[in-house]
């Protein structure tokens, strides 16, 4: 997630042109997210770049608790095929299978749903002053997102996720 993106409409009187008022500071963070076609969301910001030590630290965050094995869809970034990740998916001994997306696939994976609506809902339409404020806005729609299991239920039925319902 950025600062300087910029989501929907916006308007002035005839014949001026619309002044879309941002901060000129530029900043980011990451998101990791898991959702589950029952409406279950999990997820974690972080500041800075998502390597193999932060994907495995989401990874136990998501394991916690599981009494029943987990499919996690995960695409091709660097720190999903990462050594110290298939050696921590290996010592859970069959509870955790990470299932790869090929690359360029035209099919998306459903947490790009998520990121989409934390984008366009939420980041795109506040006002930043700084990094708090965007770490503010992003966490406050990710647990709106979490407590409306319907909506996170609708990702899996967009025509580019439905494989994941099955």
């Amino acid at each position: 997630m950025r600062s300087d993106f910029h989501s929907g409409k916006t308007w002035a009187p005839k014949d001026e042109t619309p002044i879309v008022r941002v901060t000129r500071q530029r900043f980011s963070l990451n998101m990791i997210s898991a959702i589950s076609p029952r409406g279950a969301l999990r997820f974690m910001v972080v500041k800075g770049g998502v390597g193999a030590r932060v994907f495995i630290g989401f990874l136990k965050r998501l394991m916690h608790g599981q009494r029943r094995p987990v499919y996690l869809i995960v695409g091709g970034h660097p720190s999903h095929r990462a050594k110290a990740v298939k050696e921590y998916v290996d010592s859970l001994e069959g509870r955790l299978k990470l299932l790869f997306l090929p690359p360029y696939s035209p099919v998306l994976n459903h947490d790009e749903l998520v990121w989409n609506d934390v984008k366009n809902n939420a980041v795109g339409r506040a006002k930043l002053e700084g990094p708090k404020d965007l770490h503010r806005v992003v966490v406050s729609r990710l647990r709106f997102l979490q407590k409306r299991s319907d909506r996170v239920r609708s990702f899996f039925r967009a025509p580019e996720t439905c494989y994941a319902a099955a």
